[in-house]
């Protein structure tokens, strides 16, 4: 849990750096490259091709494709039609998909890790729920567009880190998941970039800390963290980013928020969290008694 935790402290701050500093000022495609061609600097040199198969190295690339490369197309995109709190509550069903996927590929359905991500977007919708601008039908469909492809990414890697036949050092291969997503990434950039790029050091200040520390060793962390939890709580952790995105925004960019409901939406996702856990041991409990 201690890397998902560090991760949602980090990535807390990039809603507001990308819908304040970003959005409508850069380029998103040429954000998006960016971002992913730092990342993939961070751990390019780290790759260790003793460790990999081709079959791996193509799954964990077709992971960080739609994980990742097409996850911030969609992303990027939705700051320009959506406010950031707005952004923010459309991400609150990520843990019904991350739940529904994980059933799927386990061919079997689990009412105990659907009900816990139920509650997390019950917590969620607690905290953030109020007047949406205009467009937030199709910024809706956009964010939705981005929740699928994390969410399937997580649990996809959850499911092929499990599968090996021993262990693999994830710092070894994970190159390949960035490479993975600028395979997505510079063909969109190419073909549908605009004209705005970075024209500020803050611009590019803020394109480096996304890069190198948010994606480079966020997606690392937070994909090493989601294989050493439970599907429930996985699903979970993914909506405590919204009310940690929402305490950046109060406290330091002074937007405001409801700060009773953030509490009590908080407290609704811990209790998510906690009933998960309950069930996730009275399961082991049945298995070690069977």
């Amino acid at each position: 849990m201690i890397y998902l935790t560090v991760t949602t402290l980090v990535w807390a701050f990039s809603f507001s750096l990308i819908g304040v500093y970003l959005a409508g000022q850069v380029d998103p495609y040429f954000s998006v490259l960016t971002r992913i061609l730092l990342a993939a600097l961070v751990f390019v040199p780290l790759l260790r091709p003793r460790h990999l198969t081709l079959r791996l190295a193509l799954q964990l690339m077709a992971i960080g494709a739609i994980q990742l490369g097409v996850m911030y197309v969609f992303y990027y995109h939705s700051f320009l039609l959506l406010t950031v709190p707005e952004v923010l509550i459309f991400t609150i069903f990520t843990p019904v998909y991350i739940a529904l996927f994980h059933d799927l590929l386990a061919g079997r359905f689990n009412l105990g890790y659907l009900a816990s991500a139920l509650l997390a977007v019950l917590g969620a919708a607690i905290i953030r729920y109020d007047g949406l601008s205009e467009q937030y039908l199709l910024g809706f469909l956009v964010v939705q567009g981005a929740n699928l492809c994390f969410a399937l990414g997580q649990v996809s890697y959850k499911w092929l880190l499990a599968k090996q036949a021993k262990p693999v050092p994830q710092h070894s291969v994970f190159a390949c998941f960035f490479l993975g997503a600028l395979l997505v990434a510079l063909p969109a950039w190419w073909c549908l970039g605009g004209s705005k790029y970075p024209s500020t050091p803050l611009h590019w200040g803020i394109l480096l800390w996304l890069g190198l520390v948010a994606s480079g060793l966020g997606y690392y962390w937070w994909n090493k963290g989601a294989t050493l939890v439970n599907p429930g709580a996985l699903a979970v952790m993914n909506n405590v980013l919204i009310p940690a995105g929402l305490v950046v925004n109060l406290v330091i960019w002074g937007k405001e928020a409801d700060v009773p409901r953030l509490l009590v939406g908080g407290l609704v996702m811990t209790l998510a969290l906690w009933l998960n856990e309950r069930w996730h041991a009275g399961r082991r409990q049945v298995k070690t008694d069977a």
